[in-house]
């Protein structure tokens, strides 16, 4: 399917949602203190992390066969309980739709929204995210039947295009089609199994969501061979973590553990050889491992947090294999999202 990939880095404008709800949270409680600014002491005291995930998205969030959650999103979630908690299963999956996200981190439900996420200003301002590094660098497409005979955005005119609520894809598809001339109806669907149940029944012609999420359904339509992603890009749709806006702390060391797996890629320490590289004398590595410098406790986390997320979860190439490489039914070109020597943008901030 690789011919279906092509990506572009960046931001896109976004949906404003409710401002963030404050309130205590009471001793006990499954809730973050995020709007005290305590969320990381929160997180250690109650011995578990509560993250926000999707369940519906193949290779990303998602419930195998065997109940249990699994995927990219749902990796870096593991990583963080592990370089928090020592605990990599110590997690607290929450499955929440497009809709239903920021409300759960404004309300303390969650502590950290790992759910195919963008980026965008108004995210990062009037809905009180945080946004930790970009994990996934995707781009809106647009998935069609083969039957159709469409291979432009012009060629939808008159259609009606799917789009999931409380997701940036709307606005971009009226800018971009907007642009071109195009007129269209839209039909919203409050999840993604929904949509793809009218996209298969034919109640829709088209149906639109970032690229990866569209390679992601081929994993569930019914006879995949019959359908195309369109070569054009509508957006750019830059995938990141996200906490409550006003927590330093806890934004910094969520930050800094997705931060340890690019690094842990770069150096090519991995969980299989970890435990060799805790000897290097390269100063980076021993900074990196919690062996000197004591970077950990000037984030309020252990000086070995990113030796605990490395060798129970993986570096950030490992995750991405285990579940989108070569290896996988998805078999997702790394493009912009290799490491930044290899041609992509993956690039961590300093060690030191």
């Amino acid at each position: 399917m690789s011919k279906y990939f092509k990506y572009l880095l960046g931001a896109a404008v976004a949906v404003t949602l409710s401002a963030c709800a404050s309130g205590d949270v009471e001793e006990g409680s499954t809730e973050s203190s995020t709007s005290s600014g305590n969320t990381l002491n929160t997180v250690i005291d109650r011995g578990e992390l509560n993250a926000g995930v999707n369940d519906q998205l193949p290779g990303f969030g998602y419930v195998d066969s065997d109940g249990e959650y699994t995927g990219f999103d749902v990796d870096f979630a593991r990583a963080i309980a592990a370089a928090v908690l020592g605990d990599a299963d110590a997690v607290n999956f929450r499955p929440l739709s497009a809709q239903e996200r920021f409300t759960a981190v404004q309300t303390g439900e969650v502590d950290v929204l790992l759910r195919n996420t963008t980026y965008t200003t108004s995210r990062d301002s009037d809905v009180g995210m945080d946004f930790a590094p970009v994990t996934f660098y995707d781009g809106q497409g647009m998935m069609v039947p083969k039957s159709a005979g469409i291979s432009t955005l012009e060629e939808l005119e008159g259609m009606t295009i799917g789009v999931e609520t409380g997701t940036t894809t709307e606005l971009n598809l009226a800018d971009q089609l907007g642009a071109l001339g195009v007129e269209y109806n839209t039909q919203t669907f409050d999840d993604r199994d929904a949509l793809l149940a009218a996209y298969e029944a034919g109640s829709i012609d088209a149906w639109t969501t970032d690229r990866s999420g569209l390679v992601s359904s081929f994993a569930v339509l019914e006879n995949p061979d019959d359908h195309i992603i369109l070569e054009e890009t509508l957006s750019k749709e830059p995938l990141a973590p996200a906490v409550l806006h006003g927590d330093n702390q806890w934004k910094d060391a969520v930050t800094w553990i997705v931060y340890a797996l690019i690094q842990a890629e770069e150096f090519g320490i991995t969980q299989d050889n970890i435990d060799d590289f805790l000897d290097s004398d390269n100063p980076d590595i021993q900074r990196l491992l919690g062996v000197e410098g004591g970077l950990g406790s000037m984030l309020g986390l252990e000086d070995d947090f990113a030796y605990q997320a490395i060798s129970q979860v993986g570096n950030y190439g490992e995750i991405y294999d285990r579940h989108l490489g070569p290896d996988t039914e998805f078999n997702l070109p790394r493009g912009m999202n290799a490491l930044y020597q290899d041609g992509g943008l993956q690039y961590s901030m300093p060690f030191r």
